[in-house]
């Protein structure tokens, strides 16, 4: 059994500072250098200067950047009187096993390995970060807004998209918020941390969280592992049969305190790893493989590269 479980209940206003401006303004296909106007002063000169500070020919899509930095923070005003944002956090008694399962307690939770070493040589997986002899712990969480957040803006296409961005970034800003929260208080185990939230955004504190859906947890059917164990659906998040989330602006995954943790790609795999893996998920290869096309798929292309042309 999860030796704790948290649902907490944000506020709008509680988690906005946690936007990461880059990630939303990239949505919008503007270059990440347009995220610095989260930074300046609202008044005129400070504005101003800040657009001048760009090149001639970038000063029309900074211009753009701060109209759209200013829509999105009156939008965040009226989601705070609306909706909320809510997280749920279990904390279990964790080890690792052979076969690259981490073992919550006696559930096992299969991962993938890489197949081709890193720079440093190491095929990685999650599991390697989980003592295999138990006496360790693994963190599982969800966060997700309000379904009616994502309907906000219907029937204007920009005020569509833009609630559409913010819910987003605001389901991240709770996993952001949140994870510090576990880090200091909820597990712990860097109950003296003090980083500011640009210091989060660069991941500088001490291990990770790996979402479903990442390049190192790539398998989007694992939602239903983590639903059965910590049903998701008391924060009103529901899966379609293909395991996404519903609301769209959902994140789940694993939090793991290891300090030497870092994310990494699988990357491809092969056929051998592919039925290993749906043995262990007790799923068939062909099930399987729609969850994890585009690994196969770069198998596929790394052996088209490799065949001389006819």
């Amino acid at each position: 059994m999860a030796q704790e479980r948290h649902i907490i209940h944000y506020k709008i206003r509680e988690i906005a500072d946690y936007i990461n401006w880059g990630y939303f303004f990239h949505a919008w296909d503007f270059p990440f250098e347009m995220s610095t106007v989260s930074g300046v002063h609202d008044c005129v000169s400070c504005r101003r200067a800040w657009i001048n500070s760009f090149e001639a020919d970038k000063r029309a899509a900074a211009e753009q950047a701060a109209v759209l930095y200013d829509d999105a923070r009156a939008m965040l005003a009226e989601f705070d009187s609306r909706y909320e944002v809510r997280a749920l956090f279990m904390l279990f008694d964790a080890k690792s096993d052979e076969d690259d399962n981490i073992l919550l307690d006696d559930t096992p939770l299969p991962m993938l390995r890489q197949q081709i070493p890193g720079k440093d040589g190491f095929c990685r997986c999650l599991s390697d970060y989980v003592n295999p002899q138990g006496n360790d712990k693994v963190g599982l969480f969800v966060t997700s807004v309000d379904a009616e957040m994502e309907r906000h803006g219907e029937g204007d296409d920009y005020a569509g998209m833009l609630s559409q961005t913010l819910a987003d970034r605001l389901a991240e800003a709770a996993a952001e918020r949140l994870h510090e929260e576990v880090r200091k208080r909820l597990w712990a185990y860097a109950p003296d941390e003090s980083l500011s939230v640009q210091d989060m955004h660069k991941e500088l504190f001490q291990g990770i969280r790996p979402a479903v859906g990442y390049p190192c947890l790539p398998d989007i059917s694992i939602n239903r592992v983590l639903d059965s164990i910590c049903r998701f659906g008391d924060i009103g998040v529901t899966l379609t049969e293909n395991g996404m989330m519903r609301p769209h602006a959902s994140v789940s995954g694993l939090m793991i305190s290891h300090p030497q943790a870092q994310y990494f790609a699988v990357g491809r795999i092969s056929d051998d790893q592919l039925a290993d893996y749906s043995r262990r998920r007790g799923m068939t290869t062909e099930q399987m493989k729609k969850y994890l096309a585009r690994n196969l798929e770069s198998l596929m292309l790394n052996v088209e590269m490799r065949t001389p042309n006819s």
